[in-house]
């Protein structure tokens, strides 16, 4: 009968917050292997102790980054964003774009004067006159979600 392991709350928020160390065996810093307060699987602990021996402790930065399993460029990095927003600047970033970028209004309202012209149209023959007329490639998905964002817009 197969081992029903319990799942760790802590690992799975890491995980969820894409806070997760993906390389938390590299930290060899000795603070993290003494207690149960420091953990090398928090991404964002392990930066910020990263940074604060080096500030604080006056620890060479070579010796402070391999520390704690990262290189120098990862160590200025840390450095500059808490520099610019705190300990809080250390969580990743949402990766992927922050908008339907091809999709601009132009385009958009493009797709609403097509349909209107021709309500029969569906959403490939739509990419295929986006295609045509702007040169762009724009999945099918894609354009039933801008129109359904500018549907809910006009209600």
């Amino acid at each position: 009968m197969p081992k029903i392991r319990a799942r760790d709350p802590k690992l799975d928020a890491l995980h969820r917050r894409r806070c997760l160390n993906p390389h938390p065996n590299r930290v060899a810093d000795p603070l993290f292997a003494s207690t149960d307060f420091f953990d090398a699987r928090d991404l964002v602990q392990v930066k910020y102790e990263m940074v604060r021996r080096v500030r604080v402790d006056r620890q060479a930065i070579s010796r402070s980054a391999k520390a704690f399993g990262f290189s120098r460029p990862a160590f200025y990095q840390a450095d500059a964003a808490m520099a610019r927003g705190g300990i809080g600047a250390l969580l990743p970033k949402k990766r992927g774009p922050r908008r339907a970028h091809k999709l601009s209004a132009e385009v958009v309202d493009f797709l609403l004067r097509e349909q209107q012209e021709d309500a029969s149209l569906r959403s490939p023959q739509l990419a295929h006159r986006l295609r045509e007329h702007f040169g762009i490639v724009v999945h099918p998905r894609s354009i039933e979600r801008a129109l359904s964002r500018q549907e809910k817009k006009r209600r």
